[in-house]
């Protein structure tokens, strides 16, 4: 008798330990990568997200939008987070991705208040970063030397504002530096420099510059007053698992969409009225 109830025991911690691996397998993994601009919104949601859905584990890392793409292609990473469409990336065969648009962020020209700059004209500001103008005194600002600081090639932000401002022409040699938070950093700290960053990274010590008299604001850039914008793309395979499919529906839900994003300068799509092709295109939108 006591052989079997020794037995049944043993059996019994069998199943449990049984149990406890079948339960920590079904918890799922997703992995997020790309777009800074990006970052600040989707690792709020997913700390959220993780709240209620604790078989989900979410991680958020940056990188840039064209690592977030070539990654998720490659099936490296489960979500690729990109602020341009995936076909204006080179390399990436967009057929292959589905695209989720779950918000627009504005991005604006912030400059070092020792400059002395409010407000450029379109054509003062493509002069700045093609190199036409070296001091600030040029374009109406005090006596300091212009310094330029850009985006690494492969950020969606860098893309973006130069699809907009530039108009095709080459960006001036300048010092690179791979994430907005580095940027915001390093204009704040540096005499006379210039860069761009999305409308999520502004804040009290950054100086936004208003382009022709129009703010960099949400409510300008939803009727395309403000034209240097992006949607905010999160890309998957085709065959995503339900519980990627999930964290995205998540982030199309009314919490995210009238709560969060507002919170953090994004704009929901629902609230815009114009929408913007991979051409550069933009249209109202008809409601």
């Amino acid at each position: 008798m006591k052989r079997l109830i020794k037995l049944g025991l043993l059996l019994t911690s069998s199943l449990i330990i049984a149990g406890c691996s079948r339960s920590q397998s079904e918890t799922k993994d997703i992995t997020i990568v790309g777009s800074t601009a990006m970052q600040p919104m989707i690792e709020m949601a997913a700390e959220e997200y993780q709240q209620t859905q604790t078989k989900t584990q979410l991680t958020v890392q940056g990188g840039g939008s064209g690592t977030g793409l070539s990654q998720v292609q490659s099936g490296a990473v489960t979500i690729g987070n990109s602020d341009i469409f995936a076909k204006q990336q080179p390399g990436i065969k967009a057929d292959k991705l589905i695209d989720h648009q779950v918000a627009v962020v504005g991005i604006a020209p912030v400059i070092n208040k020792e400059a002395g700059i409010k407000n450029l004209t379109l054509k003062q500001l493509q002069g700045v970063f093609t190199g036409k103008y070296k001091n600030w005194k040029q374009v109406g600002g005090k006596d300091v030397p212009i310094i330029v600081i850009n985006r690494a090639q492969g950020s969606g932000t860098r893309f973006s504002f130069e699809a907009d401002v530039l108009d095709g022409k080459d960006a001036i040699n300048a010092q690179e530096q791979e994430s907005s938070g580095t940027v915001q950093k390093m204009v704040q700290a540096t005499p006379g420099s210039i860069s761009y960053l999305s409308f999520s990274y502004l804040n009290k010590d950054t100086v936004p510059v208003m382009i022709d008299g129009v703010k960099p604001t949400p409510k300008n850039v939803v009727d395309n007053k403000w034209k240097i914008w992006a949607y905010q793309h999160m890309y998957t395979k085709k065959n995503s698992d339900q519980a990627t499919k999930d964290f995205i529906k998540y982030m199309n839900s009314e919490k995210i969409q009238k709560h969060l994003i507002e919170k953090l300068g994004y704009i929901s799509i629902e609230k815009m009225q114009v929408q913007k092709d991979a051409d550069g295109n933009v249209e109202m939108i008809k409601r």
